[in-house]
């Protein structure tokens, strides 16, 4: 694009006109404005930049995430230290900041001396050059009206040259003439005078136009730098930033939930087994006596309570069966001592059995007996069965009209 020049566009249509000298005015005050504006812009951007770093340091000394362990809790390390590495950035891009406004500064006073230098030699001559304009006008005036005296002075002169007053009328035109001389000469002096500070006036405002064509053209060009350089630097806070999340982002990646459970698992374990089972403990502990069967006379419920302790005798004519408690080892299970006891329920399928013969199968019930399992058989006193199993726990199998389950082999007497 052809550039236009101040020099040819800012001329007034009056002598006195300075019209095209006020615009250029007019234009270096609102550059001056603008250059206020971008330094106070730059000046909030820079406090703001400031608090927030500073923010962003705080809350990463904040977070915590002390508690975290193994993969998560370097993760959460290195997000924290990030985010403090962008708030010292940001921290450093406010102090750049506030370097370019130093640089605006700098610059403004620069252009406004020499912008206050030309303004004052316009000033001064503009002055000059409407004294002079008015001066003029005022000498043409008197000039113009000196003129018309004489002339009409003249034709008076020509009315009357006949008579007596002839030569005083003759006298009076010559003396206006004279004064009409007088009058051009100091008109004309004006001009010239006029027309020198004229020239003096264009040749400055011509200079003045170049000057402040130079120093808009130096304003635009540092404020546009100013500007370009604002964005780059904020370019570069994404990129850097970005660049601080990527590594975050490196870290998460080799984040790994096992890791972190197996961690906590081998820093924290309590054990690797879960504790023995609460077992049955008798509360009596005294040996227990033997029955006509060779057996022992009691045992422990099946159903996790103790069951009464029964003897069974041959000739014993009691209708109950007496007691005679167990002796319990210390992990709920029945001693195998000289008799059979009956064990905790859960432990019976572990215990070896015996299986009797066809011709010794026949007991009869010495007591009655009522079934707490689901295979557990009801029987009363004097009931025959048939044993099918004598189990080292102290309960037999036995059948009894085609039913068959588990009795105290105690309560049994052979037929």
């Amino acid at each position: 694009m052809t550039p236009l020049l101040f020099k040819d566009a800012f001329w007034g249509t009056d002598f006195t006109c300075h019209a095209g000298y006020d615009a250029l005015i007019q234009r270096l005050s609102d550059g001056r404005r603008m250059c206020k504006d971008v330094e106070e812009l730059l000046k909030m951007r820079a406090v703001a930049e400031e608090r927030y770093g500073k923010e962003l340091v705080t809350i990463a000394g904040k977070a915590g995430g002390h508690t975290e362990i193994s993969t998560l809790r370097t993760s959460f390390d290195q997000l924290k230290t990030q985010i403090e590495n962008i708030g010292h950035f940001h921290i450093q891009l406010s102090a750049m900041l506030k370097e370019e406004v130093k640089k605006i500064e700098i610059f403004q006073e620069r252009q406004k001396g020499h912008r206050k230098k030309f303004e004052g030699i316009m000033e001064k001559l503009q002055k000059t050059k409407v004294t002079l304009f008015k001066k003029t006008m005022e000498s043409k005036k008197t000039y113009e009206q000196r003129c018309r005296e004489a002339d009409e002075a003249e034709k008076i002169t020509i009315t009357h040259a006949a008579s007596k007053c002839s030569e005083k009328v003759y006298h009076r035109a010559k003396q206006c003439r004279q004064t009409a001389t007088e009058a051009e000469k100091l008109y004309i002096a004006n001009i010239v005078q006029l027309d020198s500070i004229r020239q003096n006036w264009e040749e400055t405002h011509t200079s003045s136009c170049e000057v402040f064509q130079h120093l808009e053209r130096d304003r635009i060009s540092i404020l546009r730098c100013v500007l370009w350089d604002h964005c780059n630097h904020f370019s570069m806070q994404c990129v850097k930033d970005d660049e601080y999340y990527e590594e975050v982002r490196k870290i998460l990646e080799r984040c790994d939930i096992t890791t972190d459970n197996n961690s906590f698992i081998v820093m924290k374990n309590t054990g690797w087994s879960p504790p023995e089972p609460i077992q049955f403990e008798s509360y009596y502990q005294t040996e227990p006596p033997m029955d006509s069967n060779g057996g022992s006379t009691h045992f422990a419920d099946r159903g996790g309570v103790l069951k009464s302790i029964l003897q069974v005798s041959s000739g014993d004519s009691d209708d109950s069966p007496p007691l005679s408690p167990p002796a319990a080892t210390s992990s709920g299970q029945s001693e195998n001592a000289d008799g059979v006891y009956a064990s905790i329920p859960g432990f019976r399928e572990a215990a070896s059995v015996a299986t009797v013969s066809d011709d010794e199968d026949s007991y009869m019930m010495m007591y009655d007996f009522s079934a707490q399992e689901m295979d557990e058989l009801s029987v009363t006193r004097g009931d025959v069965v048939q044993v099918l199993v004598r189990g080292d726990d102290g309960w037999w199998t036995v059948e009894r009209n085609g039913q068959t389950g588990l009795v105290p082999g105690s309560y049994l007497a052979r037929v």
